[in-house]
Order: C-alpha cells, then sequence, then structure tokens
C-alpha cells in the first residue's frame, strides 16, 4: 500500500487561488512516478530508479475548478476573479468538473442567492473552461516528458534562473483611476444580463428566503421503498405511544372494572375523594 501526502505552499496569490490550486495539485499528481514493484509469494521487492523506471498513478479523470464571481445580486458574473475582485463581489461560486461534464464538486458562498438559470449557464461555461484546461494540462506533460527523455532542463532547474518562481514578490502596477464611473457604465450596458433578474429576495417566513416564486420541487418525493419504510416507522410509532399510555394509565390511576349496569369507581388514592361517574359520562381515555 502506497501513501501519497500532497502539500501546496502559496508563493504568490492575486485571487482565485482554488483554481490554481486544483490544477496544481492534480498536475502534481499526474506527473508523480513511484517506485516499480515485484511479489513473489510473501516477498515484496521495491526497485530503485535505476533499475526499474517509476509508475505513474491511476488517474482516471482531472476535476478542475473553475471559480464565478457575482456582483449586484447575481445580475453580473465573472470567471477566474483576481484579489481585488474578490473583495467587492457579492458571492462566489466554484464549479469543480471534469472533459466529460461530470460534476465533481459544487461550492456557492457570499451572500448571493442564485436561481437555476445561472447555475446552468455557469455550469456550461465551466465545460468549456475545462476542456480547455485538460487540454493545456496534458501538452504540458507531453512536453517535459520529451524534454526528460532528451535530456533537457525541466522543473525548477529551468524555471529558477529565468526567475519564473518568486516567494511573496510582485510588481506594483499603476491603476488609471480617472473617469471610472464612466467607464463602468460602458462595461455594464455593454454586458448582456440575465433573462429575469429579481432585485430582492422574497421572504416567506422567518428564516427562509428564496429569489422568485420558485418552482414545485421533488426533493421530498419518497420512492415506493421509502414509503414502505416511513409506514413501518409510524406504526411503531403508535405502537410505542400505545403501550406507554397503557402504563401510564396503570402507574397513575386505579381503576375497577363492574358490570355494564354498575357505575365505574376512579380514585387515584385510598385516602382522596371517590368519583362515580354513570356509564354514558365516561370520556373515552381515562388516566
Amino acid at each position: 500500500v502506497w501513501q501519497i501526502r500532497l502539500d501546496m505552499h502559496l508563493l504568490n496569490h492575486d485571487g482565485n487561488i482554488t483554481d490554481a490550486a486544483s490544477i496544481a495539485g492534480i498536475v502534481a499528481l499526474c506527473h508523480f512516478r513511484r517506485p516499480d514493484v515485484s511479489v513473489q509469494g510473501e516477498e515484496v521487492t521495491v526497485y530503485t530508479p535505476e533499475e526499474r523506471d517509476p509508475v505513474p498513478l491511476s488517474i482516471h479523470h482531472m476535476p478542475i475548478c473553475v471559480s464565478f464571481a457575482f456582483f449586484h445580486q447575481g445580475t453580473y458574473l465573472l470567471v477566474d476573479p483576481t484579489e481585488r475582485e474578490e473583495r467587492v463581489m457579492d458571492g462566489l461560486l466554484v464549479i469543480a468538473m471534469n472533459k466529460h461534464h461530470e460534476i465533481c464538486a459544487i461550492q456557492s458562498s457570499g451572500v448571493v442567492m442564485l436561481v437555476q438559470d445561472q447555475i446552468l449557464r455557469c455550469s456550461k461555461i465551466t465545460a468549456v473552461k475545462v476542456a480547455e484546461i485538460t487540454e493545456l494540462i496534458q501538452k504540458a506533460l507531453e512536453n517535459d516528458q520529451k524534454a526528460r527523455k532528451e535530456g533537457g532542463k525541466f522543473g525548477f532547474a529551468e524555471s529558477i534562473p529565468n526567475q519564473r518562481i518568486t516567494a511573496f514578490k510582485m510588481e506594483s502596477a499603476a491603476v488609471d483611476t480617472n473617469d471610472v464611473e464612466e467607464q463602468a457604465g460602458e462595461i455594464i450596458a455593454k454586458a448582456d444580463p440575465p433573462a429575469e433578474v429579481f432585485a430582492s429576495p422574497i421572504l416567506h417566513t422567518p428564516g427562509t428566503a428564496q429569489i422568485g416564486e420558485g418552482i414545485e420541487s421533488s426533493w421530498g418525493d419518497l420512492e415506493d421503498s421509502e414509503k414502505e419504510e416511513a409506514a413501518e416507522e409510524e406504526g411503531e410509532s403508535e405502537a410505542a405511544a400505545f403501550e406507554y399510555e397503557k402504563v401510564e394509565t396503570e402507574d397513575t390511576s386505579t381503576m375497577r372494572e363492574t358490570k355494564n349496569d354498575e357505575p365505574i369507581v376512579l380514585s387515584d388514592s385510598e385516602e382522596e375523594e371517590v368519583v362515580i361517574l354513570e356509564p354514558q359520562e365516561l370520556p373515552r381515555k381515562t388516566r
């Protein structure tokens, strides 16, 4: 059994660290090679890289994360937000998907509530971005393997002299703050908003909220097997309640049965007052 641990150290952060970390993690796992092993009976032999070429891991698919930042209660969305954009966004949606259009994970955070059309729109964009990123990863792995076979420089040996890796260092960029409102207005005017926008959430009851009136949900529908289990549980609950009520009746009161024509005497104790009721005046449940 091989135990593999993946640690990530953040050297430079300018926003959207989730997507960068997912790409770095899956590439590291695809690039990793473990020592080859042979087993004969109970004897296990682990070969060195000089004896046998290391073996890659079995990576069946590559889940890639794509992040979406939402502004103005979901009216506008932005893919791959920067650190400054993350400071002013209303909410964030992260979708992890592979190139087969299989959703591996979804995470939503922030104060924005999304409708179905917005999530479907993001999933379609994610499918396109994941296909592009997966192709780039496969090409990078192929180029690295080719460089290793030819004996060229690769990895840190090539990156450090060329100053491709920086540690807590980023060059400052000048930002033009002139006519910011006019530029923002032009960008918003050119953008295509969703077909239907809700200005504020609708509060049906305290503690619940949704955008719009919503549609009929099938989450509460039970399958046939679940219905049978629910019926059995309900029957057991009723039987347990009946037994509890019976025991409580016997413990708290003394009931004396008489003939149909005779009254029934109920008494909590011998010292208390005896109450005599006629048969037609008896309550349905006596305690």
